[in-house]
């Protein structure tokens, strides 16, 4: 899909600067275009591959920034392979930066500033003409609010928002989406219930867009008649929903008590059902308490409750996260920094679990992923007529991506982090 933080940042830089954007994922790099400044977005689970991209440009005497998510949670590590590091959202810092790199006088951090009612977060409307020429699916992404007011324990986001959402205003919303194409929109926000007051407005207005969106919730919207009303007036087809495990046991070492609530999940379910709202149930394995019977209650689950898609992964300790700092505290990492390893693969579970081995773990994500998107799995999940075939183009939605899903079921496992095939060297900052 297209990637927002590119066309953000390129929003905020002067029109005196000239951009060229490679999208990795896509095409090969030209690390000779001749350039003064080299600017990557990275994730954990692409930092190797951005040091790597980093050590290049470097190597040609080009500066590097980076932000992100992954530097903001270790600006220190990004540091090593940056000349400047941004830590936190880019709004506040980035015209600075690049003022200071034009007057030779490039920090080495530059930090967004602090508490969430930061105006330039709010004005921003991304540089979609960046995305002109390269393939990409026919997804809008939208940005209305930014982080979670949860806290969940494995959560990168929770640890980069500090538990917190700042929303943009819901005109500045609805006029860029009138700019848009009538595709698919895809609200990106990390929790469309966070500050459910501000999203039942925005909902409100986009009602007369007849627009067909999916986001991503936690499951407290089901207890909100008026928000579930407004979700399906406004034209959302479907919401991801971490439900993350069956155990109340290991839903409460996860910090997500909140999911347990006012009768648990098949009250919740039903009233998403009720308004036709489709649901993306996902699941982590790999804590203490799980064993084989945990994962196939949850995959019988899924089946019985006809989810459009699921998610079974394993648990991952995502760095600067109370559960990194506990795992590490135990001394149960097997990779610290298992996002830099030159060991660590796809699929791995980095750390040592309690009840479960690490290669059992992989297994039971294989085999709950196989069977929820098989032939048998899939029928008995079509049969919801009214809830997954609701509609022809929901029809053609569900066997297509179901499609896509099932032949993925573990397609980057034991790939290596970072391109195997480089043969240059990872050039730390002198």
């Amino acid at each position: 899909m297209e990637p927002l933080a590119p066309a953000l940042l390129s929003a905020l830089t002067p029109d005196t600067w000239e951009k060229s954007f490679y999208d990795d994922r896509l095409e090969l790099i030209d690390y000779d275009h001749p350039t003064d400044l080299v600017a990557i977005s990275v994730e954990t689970y692409t930092a190797r591959r951005a040091y790597q991209i980093a050590s290049e440009f470097r190597k040609r005497g080009v500066p590097v920034v980076m932000g992100g998510f992954h530097p903001t949670l270790v600006p220190e590590e990004a540091g090593e392979f940056a000349e400047a590091v941004v830590v936190g959202e880019a709004e506040t810092v980035w015209e600075k930066l690049l003022t200071d790199f034009e007057n030779g006088r490039l920090e080495k951090y530059y930090r967004s500033a602090s508490g969430r009612d930061r105006a330039q977060l709010q004005a921003v409307r991304p540089d979609r003409s960046l995305f002109k020429g390269k393939r990409y699916l026919p997804i809008r992404l939208v940005e209305a609010g930014r982080g979670c007011h949860f806290s969940c324990r494995f959560c990168a986001i929770a640890s980069f928002f500090e538990s917190t959402q700042l929303r943009r205003p819901a005109e500045a919303i609805v006029a860029e989406l009138e700019e848009l194409r009538k595709n698919v929109i895809f609200f990106v926000d990390d929790n469309v219930t966070s500050r459910m007051n501000e999203a039942k407005e925005l909902f409100r207005k986009l009602i007369p867009l007849k627009l067909r969106w999916i986001g991503q919730a936690s499951i407290t919207a089901a207890w909100d008649e008026e928000f579930l009303q407004l979700l399906k007036a406004s034209g959302c087809q479907g919401l991801l929903v971490g439900f993350e495990s069956l155990e109340p046991e290991v839903i409460e070492s996860m910090g997500k008590n909140f999911n347990m609530a006012k009768g648990g999940y098949g009250p919740a379910i039903a009233q998403f059902r009720k308004y036709g709202i489709r649901l993306y149930g996902t699941f982590i394995i790999g804590y203490d308490g799980d064993s084989e019977q945990t994962v196939e209650r949850a995959l019988e689950f899924a089946l019985q409750e006809q989810f459009f898609l699921a998610a079974f992964n394993h648990l991952t300790p995502f760095p600067a996260t109370p559960l990194y700092r506990e795992l590490e505290a135990d001394e149960r990492l097997i990779y610290p920094q298992w996002w830099l390893s030159e060991k660590y693969r796809y699929g791995e579970v980095p750390f040592k679990p309690i009840g479960l081995e690490r290669e059992k773990i992989q297994e039971l994500c294989h085999w709950a992923r196989r069977r929820f998107y098989g032939t048998s799995g899939l029928w008995q999940r079509a049969k919801a007529a009214t809830w997954n075939l609701r509609s022809p183009f929901m029809t053609w939605q569900f066997f297509a991506i179901n499609a896509m899903m099932g032949r993925d079921v573990s397609g980057r496992d034991g790939l290596p982090l970072g391109d195997a095939g480089w043969d240059g060297k990872l050039l730390p900052v002198s």
